[in-house]
């Protein structure tokens, strides 16, 4: 039955339609960072709400949400092939299929989407459906199954006056702001008017809100590493020593700062057998409290870890990385895969690694903060889970597992955005880069690019006011979909009755 109804959804979407699907979410992608193409938003997005208004069917309309997705995902998130690089000869035959399944499922969310729509509208009320319907398949694809909101629509916007949205009404409202100005222009041939108010109104609403003011100096200086040790030599026996070297090197600079960070998994040793070299450490930083990554072990668990170091080098501070990266730092039934060789690629601990408890703010000597390690800052329900707020954030990451393309730099915009969201600076130490000091209205202070070794001396900013975003979260846009959806159903049925 799924195979003649997958069949008849073919025969109904057609080559050219399809093509316009894929090519529309391949053009969508670019908005992205590292482009930042906006122009090709309208073209994309126009495509998407004709599709959904030509579809004979749900399953037609659901195959065209599908191709869209694929044609996004697949681009857009094609740096998922770059940690299968790292040891080609075991791991590159699997690029291929980790992108395509990877965009596949994500596809599914949009797939779903597009079909329930045009299951519940009809006719030109399939855009504004589609909206509120669209926008809930990303709050699905944000939480569901420890989520993967990577790519989201609001990231389009950083360095744009509608990023000071963000604030406001989160990256999940200013992706439906995203939805409710572009879709419409599907309409724009029968009915000019109607279609271009949302685009007018929309881009009003961003331009009315005034910026994030700027934030004071705290009179703290933070002094951030970043080691750049390649992916492929940063656990090599005959390497790894060496980027530990550069990184005390690079701590013992003067003048002396108030607080020194250092990268994920910065130490190649697991926290219990790490004494002699933690001393090393703090001796090099001249008395200077230091924060850094490495890995720890309690009770036969592993844990992905942040720990502050005191002026002799013991550890006065803990956290435990809670939000892992499944099949990265670990793997579902993994005691039963690791028997045939199937390992989380970032863990060096056989299955992988144990989750941490959640989010904890840390006392620094520059103040209050809640530490990010990787992936976390990529989520901003887990920022907004902390039960005190912070003064700042701190996100220690090695983004080598990206590679040079585009994964960095996105990466970098959704760091900026959870800083902007919760109007606090953001310190944030990159194995490769790209390491800086975000201010709490998103801006780079200071930053070290890609690829390069150093550390730069930045100065801390103050803490803005609690933003409407930080209090609220994500539950008014929930809600708003959720009624739009609902009011779709509810008039939905009397048509079906009439019928």
């Amino acid at each position: 039955m799924m195979s003649l109804g997958l069949r008849r959804a073919a025969r109904g979407l057609r080559l050219a339609p399809a093509a316009l699907a894929v090519g529309g979410g391949a053009l969508l992608s670019l908005a992205l960072a590292p482009w930042h193409f906006l122009f090709g938003l309208p073209v994309a997005l126009a495509a998407a709400g004709w599709l959904v208004l030509q579809a004979a069917s749900a399953r037609t309309a659901a195959l065209a949400g599908w191709l869209f997705g694929l044609g996004y995902f697949a681009f857009g998130l094609s740096w998922i092939i770059e940690p299968f690089q790292i040891d080609p000869e075991r791991h590159a035959w699997m690029a291929p299929f980790a992108l395509v399944f990877l965009a596949a499922g994500l596809a599914l969310f949009w797939g779903a989407a597009f079909g329930l729509t045009a299951r519940l509208s009809r006719g030109a009320w399939r855009v504004p459906v589609l909206v509120a319907v669209w926008t809930l398949a990303e709050f699905a694809r944000a939480y569901l199954l420890t989520g993967f909101p990577w790519a989201g629509f609001g990231q389009f916007w950083i360095d744009t006056p509608a990023a000071n949205l963000l604030p406001w009404i989160g990256p999940q409202g200013l992706g439906l702001l995203t939805l409710a100005a572009f879709l419409p222009l599907a309409l724009i041939r029968q009915a000019p008017l109607a279609a271009a108010a949302p685009l007018i109104l929309s881009a009003a609403a961003a331009a009315a809100v005034p910026a994030p003011e700027q934030a004071a100096p705290a009179g703290k200086t933070v002094r951030i590493v970043q080691p750049n040790a390649p992916q492929n030599l940063k656990w090599h026996p005959d390497h790894r020593w060496e980027f530990v070297r550069r990184s005390v090197a690079f701590s013992a600079g003067a003048p002396r700062p108030d607080l020194i960070v250092w990268p994920e998994t910065a130490v190649p040793q697991l926290l219990n057998y790490a004494g002699d070299t933690l001393r090393v450490i703090s001796d090099s930083a001249g008395g200077v409290p230091v924060l850094l990554g490495i890995q720890r072990e309690e009770a036969g668990a592993y844990y992905n870890s942040a720990v502050l170091l005191d002026a002799g080098g013991m550890a006065t501070a803990t956290y435990d990385k809670a939000h892992l990266v499944p099949f990265g730092e670990y793997v579902p039934f993994g005691d039963l895969l690791a028997r045939f060789g199937i390992y989380g690629f970032a863990s060096q601990a056989g299955a992988g690694y144990a989750a941490g408890p959640g989010a904890q703010v840390m006392e620094l000597p520059v103040g209050s903060a809640l530490p990010l390690i990787c992936y976390e800052a990529v989520f901003p329900q887990d920022v907004n889970a902390a039960e005190t707020r912070p003064q700042m954030l701190v996100q220690i990451t090695n983004d080598a597992w990206f590679g040079t393309r585009s994964g960095p730099y996105q990466h970098l915009v959704q760091a900026r955005m959870r800083a902007l969201e919760q109007g606090l600076p953001m310190i944030r130490a990159a194995n490769t880069g790209v390491s800086a000091m975000i201010a709490p209205d998103g801006a780079l202070l200071d930053s070290l690019p890609l690829g390069e070794a150093g550390y730069i001396d930045a100065s801390l900013p103050k803490a803005l006011p609690p933003t409407l975003y930080s209090r609220t979260g994500d539950w008014p846009v929930l809600l708003l979909c959720l009624l739009g959806a609902f009011a779709a159903f509810f008039r939905r049925r009397p048509l079906a009755l009439r019928s």
